[in-house]
């Protein structure tokens, strides 16, 4: 019997000959000759293959970057600047078929299907990010906006994704270079500014209308 890896393989293999899905699941286990039955013990439909390499590609690397000892010394802006540099030289394994997965959804306006598994768990990692930084004081804790925070970097992630996919420049060196400068302008507006200072004053001058009275203001 097939092990889920070996059909996965065998898919990756098939869509990258091909260029598109196979026309079934029976055409499909044919030709790596085993059961129907043996496939869907593992996976529903050729979509759920899909899916679950985008899960395993974003959670392993997940895992491993937490795994580093360096990675309870990071900032908060350093450990997403970790995540996503450690994310795609991992996605370069399987460029191919990314591409793939992404160009054949171009076009629609919602979140490609096959991320619908990546966006949950690259939220919860992101918020447990935002909530260390918040409580450190590394990042503003702004009424309204700071639950908007984990928005952001989502954006930020499919804007840094679908660079890489288009990225011609050698070593990628170019997506390097828009993860430096996406994150960086992200945690700038995450944490305290100027414009926090002077919102700070004018509730302290509104919480202290009477002051300003007695004081003939």
């Amino acid at each position: 019997m097939a092990t889920a890896q070996q059909i996965r393989k065998a898919y990756i293999d098939y869509v990258l000959t091909h260029d598109e899905r196979p026309k079934s699941v029976y055409s499909f286990v044919k030709k790596l000759k085993i059961t129907e039955a043996d496939f869907y013990q593992f996976f529903s439909s050729f979509e759920r293959i899909e899916k679950t390499i985008w899960f395993e590609l974003t959670f392993e690397t997940i895992s491993r970057i937490k795994d580093q000892e360096v990675w309870l010394q990071y900032s908060s802006r350093e450990k997403m600047l970790s995540f996503f540099y450690s994310y795609l030289e991992h996605l370069k394994s399987e460029r191919s078929f990314v591409i793939y997965s992404l160009k054949k959804e171009q076009g629609k306006f919602s979140m490609p299907s096959v991320l619908s598994g990546v966006k949950p768990i690259f939220e919860n990692f992101s918020q447990e990010i935002i909530d260390e930084g918040l409580e450190n004081g590394e990042l503003a804790d702004r009424k309204f906006l700071t639950k908007r925070y984990k928005d952001a970097l989502w954006i930020q992630f499919a804007f840094i994704l679908n660079f890489w996919v288009n990225d011609e420049s050698e070593a990628f060196e170019k997506s390097d270079e828009a993860i430096e400068k996406g994150i960086n302008v992200t945690f700038d507006l995450f944490q305290h500014s100027p414009l926090d200072n002077l919102i700070d004053y004018g509730k302290f001058l509104s919480r202290n209308g009477k002051f300003k009275e007695k004081m003939g203001f």
